[in-house]
């Protein structure tokens, strides 16, 4: 095969980390349809906060053309000399938790359309599997005239970003990769491996790589789901569930999960695509969407023990002044899409109660797209009646905020000392 030049198609989470880390070694071509997105990161900026503007600056080039570096464009001719294709695209759910390929499918069209003989088409978007071969392949054939197998190849190797984490990044991560045929899976193998120091393990079919990332985050999610079933139990009882896991972690074996809110794009969404799968195939996968259903129920819980707590202190409902704090899906990170924290924002609403918004970690513009109210810059954490910390952003960890009889504090994820609040879930 000719020298490498790989076409990154999507500069997201996912895109741009691994287009910079390619682009020391190889030409890179980030692809991305956001002309907006584009004109940022060839300025040296990252909204996304993933790669910092140094780092970013230090691999971009100003021509395509260029031995190594990472030039970005929303112009498909750009991509045309490429002869590995990387789709980084989301893939998210409907309104009814079923899987939306039309981002994969709009990708596959965008590299079929460039596609040659001899190119290999690597997929890292996280699907269910069969997804790759089933779904994404004959749109590659249909749009490039080319036959499967026989004059391009695919691979799939999932990716592994953790948003907001500056430890476990890229390279320290083992990489999962596969290839449609022997040969295919020794390039994308190889490939991978001249920039992941940890490793790669390659895996016996496109098949096992898209289920073993459909199941990293389904376990995930069904842990998570226990220690918040168990939160719901021990609310009930009358004690602190943060104390019981403290005291059952003192064993070895002991598993550290931790109760709270379900979000982002990976173990919110990935089980999802793992039951569809099940499902087609006429079993229904009891465990996986029976803990889906205990943490979709969080949000609700959260802002019912709030109210709960008001009238305990006698604090009036409707038209009481309350801050939410944190409302990206994790902590230290700007990322507002798929946080969970706004099933607690809507049901206080619906309340009645008055509600400001503090995060100085998120995306305003996403922010005011999801909530219709810009966040406070500085709140004076004394003029409300309720506060309730969503996210446990490091920034939160050195406010002063106590809890009085007059005001209820809902520490969500145990951000504060315990006796600052007045619950922790």
């Amino acid at each position: 095969m000719k020298k490498e030049k790989i076409a990154i198609i999507g500069l997201g989470y996912v895109g741009l980390p691994l287009a910079r880390l390619f682009a020391t070694k190889f030409p890179v071509v980030g692809f991305d349809t956001n002309s907006e997105r584009i004109s940022e990161l060839m300025s040296g900026l990252d909204s996304t906060l993933e790669v910092d503007n140094e780092t970013l600056k230090s691999v971009l080039v100003e021509d395509v053309s260029e031995s190594n570096g990472l030039y970005c464009t929303n112009q498909l001719e750009k991509i045309k000399e490429c002869n590995y294709y990387i789709v980084t695209v989301p893939t998210p759910v409907d309104k009814n938790n079923r899987p939306v390929l039309t981002p994969l499918i709009k990708a596959s069209e965008t590299v079929g359309a460039v596609l040659k003989k001899g190119d290999i088409v690597v997929y890292e978007s996280t699907v269910y599997p069969g997804a790759t071969e089933e779904e994404c392949v004959p749109v590659l054939e249909k749009h490039s005239g080319l036959t499967f197998n026989t004059h391009f190849t695919v691979g799939y190797s999932p990716e592994r970003i953790n948003p907001g984490d500056k430890i476990r990044t890229l390279t320290p991560i083992k990489k999962v990769t596969s290839g449609s045929t022997a040969e295919a899976a020794q390039h994308v193998d190889a490939l991978y491996a001249s920039i992941i120091t940890a490793g790669t393990h390659l895996a016996s079919s496109i098949k096992v790589a898209e289920a073993s990332k459909a199941i990293e985050n389904a376990q995930r999610d069904v842990n998570i789901s226990f220690v918040n079933e168990l939160a719901l139990i021990f609310d009930r009882i009358g004690i602190d569930t943060q104390e019981v896991l403290e005291a059952a972690g003192t064993k070895w074996n002991f598993l550290p999960f931790t109760p709270g809110l379900v979000g982002g794009h990976c173990i919110g969404v990935d089980p999802y695509y793992l039951a569809h799968k099940a499902q087609s195939l006429g079993y229904d996968p009891e465990v996986i969407l029976s803990g889906r259903r205990v943490n979709e129920s969080m949000g609700l819980h959260v802002a019912g023990s709030v109210i709960k707590l008001m009238h305990k202190k006698g604090i009036a409902v409707t038209g009481t002044k309350a801050l939410l704090m944190g409302v990206t899906f994790k902590e230290n990170c700007p990322d507002v899409r798929n946080s969970r924290v706004v099933d607690v924002y809507r049901e206080l609403q619906a309340f009645g109660l008055a509600l400001d918004l503090y995060d100085p970690w998120a995306d305003k513009t996403a922010l005011l797209d999801i909530y219709q109210q810009s966040a406070i810059e500085k709140p004076d954490f004394d003029s409300y009646s309720v506060i309730v910390i969503a996210v446990a952003h490091d920034a939160f960890k050195t406010l002063s905020i106590q809890t009085s009889e007059h005001r209820v504090v809902y520490d969500l994820k145990g951000v504060l000392p315990k006796e600052c609040s007045d619950k922790r879930l």
